[in-house]
């Protein structure tokens, strides 16, 4: 069972709405995550049981629990909505970890709730299973993230726009789901008092340390810039695209959320879009970095009231929010060291870097396995890199160069540095065409063991396992996966 301490439904009533999930025909549970349920002190033999699963899929209220659907606002595609919301989620309740880490207890796909405004308040199969699989991914590469606790089909069908599909409830895990939306929805009404409540609520749970700072709010403001700069650039190094980096996506908790139209690059392209409700790149792979300070600088903004009066406030806000690109740039250049192999920072790595991002760009080199096959040249071994680059006479000469920076670190053997590259540069990814074959393999045929077989390998996407070497091959000419789709 769930032991719920709930410190979200103690705040006022305007906060959210309570109401229990909405029940469904036929639950079958298609997946629980034991390990995950280990961790938050929940028996995976219960959660997988008959009443565990009634609980999963909304058809019972566990013993604690006060489920609620959580208020919000949000600026969808640079067009500001005062009123969203969980239109289609509740939240059952908190649990505590044996750390002493609170964390959400979420169902999503639970049915209409009074944020719903014209949707049904539903989840496909499809997307359930998408965020089942890219989540744990994010995590196992150790990407902060929400998290999946377990899967659940309902035995009914929903009317989507290619026709009628199989629901299914996610049961999904965070630190938190306040986002800046949460706060631009207090600020669109002048509720002060209900932005400072739920700013002292965030500090509490996520930023206590900020509490004893001269001005605690803002303090937040610079814990939660830091954890967004090293969030974006952890995406960043693995080629992650979010699709729909709305700010009510965008969490205060610095943790990766919402799973829509994501998907992770094949070839490399700054430029690559994926969702197909993103018509001009505003989300594109290379304008994420300038879309989370953008984010940021609205959650500043909610926050004006409580920095200072006038221009004391707007000043200090400025110069919190003018410290992101620095400490974005600093992560990222730190990631991107470990991926090419340098342990510390020396004059011209980053020219060399962006060096083979473009020659990467020209010939759309699959990033994954770029990466993957650099580690193979730290040995000495250049087959399969040279093979990547066909052999160009621009990748031999950057290739001259990325051996001499290496010779000037003389800390580790070969074979070390080789492992320690390893470590950072996956060989696994979700790629698209895997997730979507998984998907019509469920949909269409009942058939979730492909499901199960690619969270296996992806539970350890650094380590090479020659069983599943297919599922680190990029797709096939007729595999390419262009678009991806939100599923509300």
């Amino acid at each position: 069972m769930f032991a719920f301490d709930n410190s979200y439904a103690r705040l006022p009533e305007r906060f959210y709405a309570k109401l229990a999930p909405a029940k469904v025909a036929g639950p079958r549970l298609i997946r629980a995550n034991a390990p995950l349920a280990r961790e938050l002190g929940v028996d995976p033999d219960w959660l997988a049981s008959p009443d565990g699963v009634s609980a999963l899929a909304g058809n019972s209220v566990p013993d604690g629990a006060d489920p609620l659907a959580m208020a919000y606002a949000g600026h969808q595609f640079g067009h500001f909505v005062p009123q969203l919301g969980d239109g289609r989620a509740i939240l059952l309740g908190e649990v505590c970890a044996g750390d002493g880490t609170r964390y959400d207890i979420h169902l999503k796909g639970s049915g209409r709730t009074p944020y719903s405004r014209n949707g049904d308040g539903r989840a496909a199969l499809g997307p359930v299973l998408r965020e089942y699989i890219v989540s744990e991914a994010m995590h196992a590469l150790g990407i902060p993230t929400t998290r999946t606790l377990a899967a659940v089909t309902t035995g009914e069908n929903i009317l989507r726009e290619d026709g009628l599909l199989p629901g299914a409830v996610l049961a999904r895990v965070a630190r938190s789901h306040v986002r800046v939306g949460t706060f631009e929805f207090f600020s669109a009404r002048g509720d002060s008092e209900g932005i400072r409540v739920l700013a002292d609520y965030v500090i509490a749970r996520l930023y206590p340390d900020a509490a004893q700072a001269k001005n605690p709010y803002l303090a937040l403001l610079e814990s939660v810039i830091a954890r967004t700069a090293e969030l974006i650039a952890r995406w960043q190094g693995v080629g992650f695209i979010h699709g729909v980096m709305n700010t009510d996506n965008t969490s205060i908790a610095g943790e990766t959320i919402d799973y829509g139209p994501c998907a992770f690059m094949d070839g490399y392209h700054p430029a690559t879009v994926f969702s197909s409700i993103d018509h001009y790149g505003r989300y594109a792979y290379d304008q994420q970095p300038r879309i989370a300070w953008w984010n940021l600088t609205r959650f500043a903004e909610t926050l004006l009231p409580q920095l200072g009066e006038g221009e004391e406030g707007l000043a200090a806000a400025r110069n919190v929010l003018d410290s992101y690109p620095a400490q974005f740039a600093a992560a990222h250049a730190k990631g991107l060291r470990a991926k090419f192999g340098f342990s510390e920072a020396r004059d011209g790595d980053l020219d060399l870097m962006e060096e083979f991002f473009r020659l990467m760009a020209e010939i759309r080199a699959d990033f994954t396995l770029a990466f993957r096959h650099l580690c193979d040249s730290a040995e000495g071994n250049d087959t399969q890199l040279r093979n990547h680059f066909e052999n160009r006479a621009s990748f031999e000469s950057w290739l001259d160069k990325w051996r001499q920076r290496l010779a000037l670190e003389n800390d580790i053997s070969l074979p070390g540095r080789a492992a320690a590259m390893r470590a950072v540069n996956p060989a696994y990814i979700p790629r698209n065409h895997r997730v979507e074959a998984v998907i019509v393999a469920a949909q269409e045929h009942g058939d979730f063991a492909p499901f199960a077989e690619l969270l296996e390998v992806l539970t350890t996407p650094y380590h090479e396992r020659p069983e599943f070497a297919r599922y680190a091959e990029p797709p096939g000419p007729d595999e390419i996966v262009r678009q991806t789709f939100c599923g509300t």
